[in-house]
């Protein structure tokens, strides 16, 4: 199941969770470029439920989105939390080579909703 949700409070949340259905990859890339298409402030949520790999496809336009989102994703978002079950400090650092604003990977979603909750002001400044 993927889901993408914004918040009146400018918290982009994209969800990638079980159960897996076979349209869910063209659904998360569909997000993906929804959220490069943003000019607004906000903070991202990406919440992903682990043990679901994109298709080698997948990948490549995944890559291509980061690299053609690249300059508006980082003049647009304020901070970014990825929450996954193995979420690791090595994670956000991959992150962290893409994007100029504060990342953190959790495993848990109350852990990521408080960091972004520390950046919130910054949205709309």
């Amino acid at each position: 199941m993927v889901s993408l949700e914004i918040a009146p409070d400018a918290v982009v949340t994209l969800r990638f969770m079980p159960p897996y259905e076979p349209q869910d990859e063209r659904a998360y890339l569909d997000a993906l470029h929804a959220i490069g298409q943003r000019e607004e402030p906000y903070t991202l949520l990406t919440i992903f439920g682990g043990g679901r790999a994109l298709s080698q496809a997948g990948e490549r336009e995944q890559a291509l989105w980061f690299k053609a989102t690249r300059e508006r994703v980082s003049r647009s978002c304020r901070a970014c939390a990825i929450v996954r079950p193995d979420a690791s400090e090595k994670t956000a650092e991959v992150f962290r080579r893409l994007w100029p604003f504060p990342i953190i990977a959790e495993p848990e979603e109350a852990a990521g909703r408080a960091f972004l909750l520390g950046h919130y002001s910054r949205t709309f400044s």
